[in-house]
Order: C-alpha cells, then structure tokens, then sequence
C-alpha cells in the first residue's frame, strides 16, 4: 500500500506527470485529465493523489466516480488525520459510495480511523448488505485475523460437480479478491476442503468437488494475532488462509497482499521497540508528539542509569587510588553493550520468525554465551597487549581483559535470555530493547570491572 511518506515529490515526478494532471484539474479539462490519469496505474494513482494538495482534491471528486476513486483508495493506508480531512470534503454519499465500491477489508481500515459519529452515517448510506459486512469486519480486533480478513472469497457446495462449479466462480469471481483458491462448504457452512482453479480446470466436468478437493485445509482462527497469520502463510506458502470460528464455519480469506503490509507493519513495530521508542516517528510529527512518543523509555532508562551511577559510587574510593581504572570504563561498558545487543537481535528475529522452538532455547542461549566467550577472549587478550604495552602495568592490563571477558559473556547470555524469558510470559519480547539491554549490561560491565579491581587493589597500588 501507499502510505503518505513513501516518496519525494521528486520520485513520484520521474515516472509521472503530476504538472500535467494538475494543470487539467486547474484548467477544468475533464477529458485531458480522465484520459491520463486513469491510464495510470493504481499505485500511482494513489500517489498522485496524496502529493496534490487537499483543494484540488474536491475538484478531482467531480472528474471521477466512486467505483474510479475506491480502485486507488485501496491501494492507500490508513493514517487518521489524513482520512478524517479528506472524508470531512467530500459528500456523504459520495464517501458512502466509495467504501461500498472498496474490497471490504480495505474499507474497514478506513472505517477504523474515523469518529463513531462518522461512520455511523456513512453505513446507513450503504447498501444492507455491505455495511452488514463491514459492521461485523469492525468487531473484530485491529491486529487479529479477523480483523484484516476480507469477507470476498470463492466458495462451492462440496456436493456440485466440476461443470456446475465453474459456473459458480463465475458468478462470484467479479466480487472475489481472489479467484485462485475456491474454497469448499458443506450445508452448514463449514470449511471442508480446497481446491486450486487449477483443479476445477484440468478435472473432468462430471467430477465431483468431495472427489476431487483436498480435504486438509490450513487455516486459522479469527481470533488469532496476525503475526502468527503473517507465519503460517510463510510456512505454508499460501496466496489465501481462510479464517474460521470455533465451529469451522468459513468467515473470510486473508489474501497475500494483506500479509506484506502486517509483515511491513510488524517490522516498523519491532525496529521502533528494539529503538527504545513506543512507535517510529512520522515525519510530520511536532517536536512535542515526537517527545511524548520517546519519553517513556528513556524515563525509565535514566532511571536505570541512576542504578549504574551509583554503583560507581560505592566504588569511589576503588577509582581515587588508581585513576586509570576510569579510562576503561567506556570500553568494557560499551563492548558489553554492543555484544548483547547483537545476541538480542538474533533472539528477537528467531522468535518473531518462529525459527526459535521451546526445545532449542537452552541450545540458544548456550550458544550466544559461548559466542560471548569467544569474542570476550580474543579482544581481552588485544587489550591486554596493548596496556601492559602503553602503561606497563600487567594486573591492570590483565583486570580488563579478563572484565571484558566475563562482561561480554555475561552480556550475550543477557541479550539471548531476557526475550526468550519475556515470549514464555507472553511479553513481547521485542520491548526487551537496545537502549533496555545496554544499561542492563552496564550495570553487570561495571560489578565485574570494579569488584575485580577492588579484590586485586593490593596487587594495583
């Protein structure tokens, strides 16, 4: 989907004529303008129509029908305000038409981020039917399967033939998202098995669907997180998974092209958490949303980096004899930081992905420590070299290596257990972030670095 931000004006200038269309819609000539604008594709209708400014929308309005306007608009996400202003212009019944004329999946997200007040009106100007859809697409959560199915699939009676078969897609396939799978009921309106259209076309007219249907169907509950959706279709390689109650009635399909945007949208949401932030900034956020989006974290960090001040503290008289302890600081909290955030990274993919199963988490975390050990050592030893080198002081030299050892250890088991332990909580793990795990790991860098130095100070003054 297009979304506001997605390209410059110069990008979207390239392979567009955006003067030309606005010249005809300033200059009023309807033909100049329906001749190129519907020429283009819907993806850069949508384009054009968010870079052109909100008064020329209305006119744009008079030159297309809603059926003209709902192809774009589907290809648009989301964003409240941008929907709220652009359905405040246009008529009711115009807007009412243009939903009805969307793929009903589509038409709810916008319904979604509009007022109650709003969308109360705009479905008692639709058809019965469709806002009967849309109401019961509303109830569902945002993020749940039902919530981004879509109600326009393909079913058949498990008891017709090939022949009476194709009539049915025939009908129904003008209204479909898609036509690939068509998806098979018995009389009560449970899901029984599928077919390709493939299948119906290479099979024998007189065939019948029970035959000739595959009757293991995956599919998931409405009620189930579009992540774990976003997984299945992956594993399983689908084009459409049908959604089901708890009686295996047949609700809707999830297509393929709502997949990407939730993968997309999940990606956006964990890079934003493992960022330390609530949600990535948009580009037209004022200062004043941007510090109310980032302040929570880094509250709480600066509360956390109070506990590492402190410690530091009781180690004061530790840092007043040798003052060239404080010179390795950055370095021991730092590297510990760094390696646990990788190890973090890789734990949090593997969830996400479900690559990281309940028997292979103790193998995981073994596996980072172990890595941690590695990395810990050899750029110990690096360090060790270079201090006894530059300050010919060999228990100094060897109480950084050997800190930088156990903190990066102690680090990557860090970054590899604190989201597994938080899935098993069912906590997103992916709130187990950068920022969080770094001030973790100074904290631990600093208790090993500076016990270490005050049980060998002898040995250091």
């Amino acid at each position: 989907m297009v979304s506001k931000d997605n390209f410059s004006k110069e990008e979207l200038e390239e392979s567009v004529d955006v003067e030309r269309i606005i010249q005809s819609i300033e200059q009023d000539d309807l033909e100049g303008f329906r001749s190129y604008f519907l020429g283009l594709h819907r993806y850069e209708q949508a384009e054009v129509f968010l870079s052109l400014d909100e008064s020329l929308h209305s006119k744009l309005y008079h030159y297309l029908s809603p059926d003209e306007v709902a192809l774009f608009m589907d290809n648009i996400d989301p964003d409240e305000e941008m929907f709220e202003r652009i359905f405040d212009r246009i008529d009711s019944i115009y807007a009412a038409d243009i939903l009805t004329e969307m793929s009903y999946d589509n038409a709810v997200d916008i319904l979604s981020v509009l007022s109650k007040e709003k969308v109360a009106s705009l479905l008692v100007l639709m058809p019965r039917e469709d806002a009967k859809e849309m109401r019961a697409l509303l109830n569902y959560e945002e993020d749940s399967a039902g919530g981004i199915m879509t109600t326009e699939y393909i079913s058949v009676p498990q008891d017709i033939t090939v022949r009476e078969a194709l009539i049915v897609v025939k009908e129904q396939a003008p209204e479909a998202e898609t036509i690939y799978y068509v998806f098979v009921i018995d009389h009560h309106k449970e899901l029984v098995g599928v077919l390709s259209l493939r299948d119906l076309i290479v099979n024998d007219d007189d065939e019948y669907i029970e035959d000739i249907m595959v009757k293991r169907v995956v599919s998931v509950s409405a009620m189930a997180d579009q992540e774990a959706v976003a997984l299945k279709m992956r594993d399983y390689d689908l084009l459409a998974l049908p959604v089901v109650d708890y009686q295996n009635h047949l609700l809707g399909i999830i297509t393929a092209d709502d997949i990407m945007d939730v993968i997309d949208e999940e990606a956006s949401e964990d890079y934003s958490k493992l960022a330390g932030v609530n949600d990535i900034d948009n580009t037209t956020d004022t200062f004043l949303q941007v510090a109310k989006k980032r302040l929570p974290w880094l509250i709480a960090l600066t509360v956390m980096g109070m506990i590492t001040a402190s410690i530091l503290g009781q180690f004061e008289e530790t840092m007043a004899k040798v003052a060239l302890l404080a010179a390795f600081i950055p370095i021991i909290g730092g590297m510990a930081g760094n390696s646990g955030t990788q190890s973090l990274a890789v734990a949090v993919r593997g969830i996400s992905t479900g690559e990281i199963k309940e028997a292979s988490k103790m193998k995981i975390a073994m596996r980072e420590m172990g890595s941690g050990f590695i990395s810990g050592l050899v750029c110990g030893l690096i360090l060790f070299v270079i201090i006894t080198i530059l300050y010919q002081e060999v228990i100094l030299a060897l109480i950084v290596a050997i800190s930088l050892m156990l903190a990066m250890t102690v680090a990557t088991l860090a970054g590899a257990i604190v989201p597994l332990v938080m899935h098993k909580f069912n906590i997103d793990p992916a709130v187990a972030s950068g920022p969080f795990i770094t001030t973790i790991n100074d904290i631990i860098s600093m208790l090993i670095y500076f016990g270490l130095a005050t049980t060998f100070m002898s040995y250091l003054t």
